[in-house]
């Protein structure tokens, strides 16, 4: 529960009505009550002020909040972003709300935590594990022996951090996520069978690292996978062992980043995108999705296609691909004519 007064001051914003107002919540433009806070950033929406009822409107500096002098407003640099900080702060909040101990739980030796720790039913926390101030472990979570966890972060349920796994602050790492796992590593034999690979290393995020449900992050052979600061991952991802995954990059649900490879800085990956190993993917390079990248990247590309292709490029192949039908249908009737006159040549 916040005034619309802290909620500006929150977001370095401007108060255009009253500020001691209450909200506990947020919600959509069309449905926000009078408790409630929402945000207007497409002019699309701009037809469901007149009839609003909510208790406050994030909005662009430059809006006309005269117009509406029934509604009490908050000034901001960029709405849209400012109500996702908002958002997690009210998730943040909520979620603060849990700490102690459920029963059962099993928690090993010389574990230690910080304060306001959250430890749900039915979760398992090894030896030597730690956990910094305001850790939640949500139900049927597993954290193995020497986990490090910074403070702030949430593990989901049912979510899996396999032994020496270091998980920075303000990570949320969501149900079903298996952090650490066996990589994909097996010695072809002479005999056409393989050897196993042990995988001894681990796996590192950063800080305010987000991973998506039922994604796998596999461990380093040697050394780490190392996730680094505000990297942001979808649902269902494979990432393979000793990856590399550069600062605030996104990838999208479904995507498959073979072992060793490096990814750059702001980096977007598409759905469904694929990678061999041992390349680099270089900074702000941008992936469509459903795209198969086979080598090295420069700085700023964007990418499509199977193998990934420059966009110019591959925005002409296409042009050309859509003309095949009729190409075709042209170079049939070409070789008839040519027949024909083949034809009436020996003929002759």
């Amino acid at each position: 529960m916040m005034t619309l007064g802290q909620i500006a001051q929150l977001l370095d914003g401007h108060c255009a009505g009253n500020a001691k107002k209450t909200i506990t919540g947020l919600g959509k433009i069309e449905a926000a009550t009078k408790d409630e806070l929402t945000f207007l950033a497409n002019p699309k929406y701009l037809k469901f002020l007149e009839h609003s009822t909510a208790g406050g409107i994030l909005v662009a500096k430059d809006f006309h909040t005269a117009d509406y002098p029934n509604l009490d407003f908050i000034t901001v640099d960029d709405p849209y972003l400012a109500f996702s900080t908002l958002l997690a702060h009210f998730q943040r909040a909520a979620g603060q709300a849990k700490s102690g101990l459920e029963t059962p739980h099993s928690v090993g030796k010389n574990v230690k935590w910080g304060a306001e720790v959250y430890i749900g039913a039915m979760a398992y926390l090894g030896d030597d594990v730690a956990l910094g101030n305001h850790v939640k472990i949500h139900p049927q979570a597993y954290i193995g022996d020497g986990c490090v966890i910074g403070d702030h972060s949430i593990i989901y349920p049912g979510a899996k951090l396999y032994p020496g796994t270091h998980v920075g602050s303000y990570c949320n790492i969501h149900a079903g996520a298996v952090i650490g796992s066996h990589g994909f590593g097996f010695a072809p034999q002479p005999d056409g069978s393989y050897q196993n690979i042990p995988q001894t290393g681990n796996v590192v995020l950063g800080n305010h690292v987000d991973i998506g449900a039922n994604t796998t992050i596999d461990c380093a052979t040697v050394g780490s996978t190392v996730i680094a600061d505000g990297v942001k991952i979808d649902n269902l991802v494979q990432v393979a062992h000793n990856v590399s995954i550069d600062m605030h990059t996104v990838i999208a649900a479904q995507t498959g980043i073979s072992g060793s490879a490096k990814v750059g800085k702001y980096v977007k990956i598409g759905g469904q995108v694929g990678t061999v190993g041992h390349i680099t993917i270089a900074d702000h390079t941008t992936v469509g999705a459903r795209s198969g990248v086979t080598k090295n990247t420069k700085s700023d590309q964007i990418l499509f296609g199977v193998p990934a292709i420059d966009r110019h490029n591959y925005l002409k192949s296409y042009a050309v691909y859509k003309k095949l039908p009729e190409l075709m249908s042209r170079i049939e009737h070409l070789e008839q004519k040519l027949l024909n006159l083949t034809s009436g040549k020996t003929s002759k």
